[in-house]
């Protein structure tokens, strides 16, 4: 049994962390803390009680129940994980953290866009970015993963084979990616679920537009890696009124006329062997009601018709849909872990709820 640990357990990541690894056949949880709703109370999942501790980030980080963790996953705020990592790193604790802090590899660019000083640059370059499909080995003998984010997921999965086949037209004056994505509510986390809630409307809007949006850096950093060449993407994400899901839009022009036939048989072949990626067949296209509850990312596609380019270039818009909390943070957190420890990469998610079943949901009991 994996001996596990979970800091920030009472935010939506955390909570979602503890229904998945309650349920995994592979782990014991010897540990959950948070800094600001735990205070050795008790959280029920899943029919089964857990003590919950309140941390102190300063002092008291590698508390006795602690110790004996071999891995833990941090669901903390950005900035929170950055001073606990090296700490467990020192403690040789394996570490999964699902925040922002060690995703950028560029200390001056995380800087740019999170508005503080990266105190350990020396960490992100033993950090791993925690996209399987990408970087399943270096996962396997990683010390610490950083978990992607929602956004930057459901994009690098969408396109990630047609940059690492060449096949997406390069333009040097503009971005040659273009991003739409939706997100459901719960992506903004608690305290803006409760306000979203609080106005009783359904709202769809734009947020952070005009290339603002701090998933930016990390997605252009993968993009580039996978392209061996500098990409830049147009990103506006949206706010949906559901509580979970997220479904992004991706706008590329191919180098030559293509099918969406020889598309599909690309990204068939491309992820051939990976358990959570569906490629769906011709005039099928995805939907957040069927990866809702599961660590499914669904990718269709759609060649644009439209108007003649005259066999010079190919329109082309891939769309894919994950849950922002499994497949975009908490469960791939779990395939990592997985795939850290030598388990196969679906035990304790190939049942997280498939069909949208709901699960029971985490309570803290004051």
């Amino acid at each position: 049994m994996i001996k596990t640990a979970i800091i920030g357990v009472s935010g939506y990541a955390g909570e979602e962390l503890l229904k998945i690894l309650s349920s995994h056949r592979g782990t014991e949880i010897v540990y959950l803390g948070d800094k600001q709703e735990c205070d050795e109370t008790r959280i029920t999942c899943n029919g089964r009680e857990h003590p919950c501790y309140k941390y102190n980030p300063d002092t008291d980080i590698l508390s006795t129940g602690l110790k004996s963790a071999e891995v833990v996953f941090l669901a903390l705020p950005h900035g929170v994980s950055m001073d606990i990592v090296p700490q467990l790193a020192s403690a040789k604790k394996r570490v999964i953290d699902l925040s922002a802090d060690y995703r950028i590899k560029d200390a001056g660019l995380y800087e740019k866009w999170y508005k503080q000083k990266h105190k350990y640059p020396s960490l992100l370059k033993e950090a791993v970015y925690g996209l399987p499909e990408l970087y399943r080995e270096k996962i396997r003998k990683a010390s610490l993963v950083a978990n992607p984010g929602c956004y930057p997921t459901s994009i690098i999965l969408a396109i990630a084979p047609l940059l690492k086949n060449g096949l997406i037209k390069i333009f040097p004056e503009v971005s040659p990616v273009i991003v739409d994505s939706k997100s459901g509510i719960s992506g903004g986390g608690r305290n803006f679920v409760r306000e979203y809630l609080s106005k009783k409307t359904d709202d769809t809007y734009a947020y952070q537009s005009g290339g603002k949006h701090r998933h930016i850096p990390e997605v252009e950093q993968e993009l580039s890696l996978i392209a061996g060449e500098q990409i830049h993407i147009q990103f506006t994400p949206h706010i949906v009124p559901q509580e979970r899901g997220m479904f992004s839009t991706v706008y590329v022009h191919l180098k030559k006329n293509t099918s969406t036939v020889e598309i599909i048989r690309d990204y068939s072949t491309f992820y051939r062997n990976e358990p959570f990626v569906r490629v769906l067949p011709e005039n099928e296209l995805p939907k957040t009601s069927r990866v809702v509850n599961t660590n499914l990312c669904e990718i269709g596609f759609a060649v644009d018709s439209h108007y003649d380019t005259h066999g010079r270039l190919t329109p082309l818009t891939v769309m894919s849909a994950i849950d922002n909390l499994v497949k975009g943070a908490s469960g791939q957190a779990v395939q990592n872990m997985n795939i850290m420890y030598g388990l196969d990469e679906r035990d304790g998610l190939g049942d997280v709820c498939p069909g949208g079943a709901a699960p029971g949901v985490a309570s803290i009991d004051n």
